[in-house]
Formats: structure tokens, C-alpha cells, sequence
């Protein structure tokens, strides 16, 4: 099973290299990693995605407390949280075809961030379906580069989680 932890821990380095270096330790691959400073510039917020049975992700979980630089870990697996991702599409533009290729990025509330002689470069956010079905999409026009985040998640509400 996918968790979606979300991990604040200090702001400080070699910390992302001890948190990956505990869960790749323990033979679980990491799906998706993002790590960013919070609004207080001495913590970060790591969002990790891992596919791991019960007995592992409380394994995972325990290790994970223990080590010092480690403050909150929150798991948005089984709750209402807000999942975001971003992703960057390099697509094969011929004059022709670009009305057709903004349409469907105005459809998806995506934006042109960038215009080449025969491409263009659309940013997209939204769920990991959303931006599935984009990819899918643009597939036929043929796509030349994707660059994807992985997700990023929050707590609904005034929950502090």
C-alpha cells in the first residue's frame, strides 16, 4: 500500500540523506519525494511516498522518530488531504497544431510557460489523474521532455496535522 507521510524535520544538512538513507536501510523504495522550507526558515517539510505493508510503514514510522532532527511525522494516507503535483510537458508544436495544444491546456487550466519554434512548454498542477490524462493527451502530439514533482500534501481545514 501507497502512504503519503509528510515528515517536518530541521532545516539543516544531511538531513534528507539520514531519512532516505533509514528507508532505502530498511529495503523500501522511495515513490516520491519533495522537500521544501516551511514558513519557519529552520524546518523543512519532506513529503514521501512509500509502498510498504502495515508492518513495514510502522517500521518505517518508529525509526523515523527516533532520529533527532525529526519533529512531526503526519500521515495523510487514509485522510481527507489536499494532494497536489506539478509537472512540466515539452510538446511537439507544429504551427498547425499549437491552437489545438493550447485548447487542451486551457482546458486543463494548465499554462504555455514557454514557446519554441516547434514546441511548446505547458505547466500543469493538479492530481496525479488529472495530470495523467493530460499526458495522455498530449502523447499524440508527441511529447519531448516531462519533468514531474511527485506529490505534495496538506491537511484540510485549520488542522495543524
Amino acid at each position: 500500500m501507497k502512504h503519503i507521510l509528510s515528515v517536518l524535520v530541521e532545516n539543516k544538512p544531511g538531513v534528507l540523506s539520514r531519512v532516505t538513507g533509514l528507508v532505502s536501510r530498511r529495503g523500501f523504495n522511495i515513490d516520491s519525494l519533495t522537500v521544501a522550507p516551511t514558513e519557519d526558515a529552520t524546518m523543512s517539510r519532506m513529503t514521501i511516498i512509500v509502498d510498504a505493508d502495515e508492518v513495514g510503514y510502522e517500521q518505517i514510522t518508529k525509526q523515523l522518530h527516533k532520529l533527532v532532527s525529526v519533529f512531526k511525522i503526519s500521515d495523510f494516507t487514509d485522510s481527507d488531504a489536499i494532494e497536489r503535483e506539478l509537472v512540466l510537458f515539452k510538446v511537439l508544436a507544429t504551427p498547425d497544431r499549437r491552437h489545438e495544444i493550447i485548447e487542451i491546456a486551457n482546458i486543463f487550466r494548465a499554462n504555455i510557460v514557454d514557446v519554441g519554434k516547434s514546441s511548446l512548454t505547458v505547466e500543469a498542477t493538479g492530481s496525479a489523474s488529472k495530470l495523467d490524462a493530460l499526458e495522455d493527451l498530449f502523447r499524440g502530439y508527441g511529447i519531448r521532455q516531462i519533468t514531474r514533482t511527485g506529490k505534495i500534501a496538506m491537511s484540510r481545514g485549520s488542522s495543524d496535522k
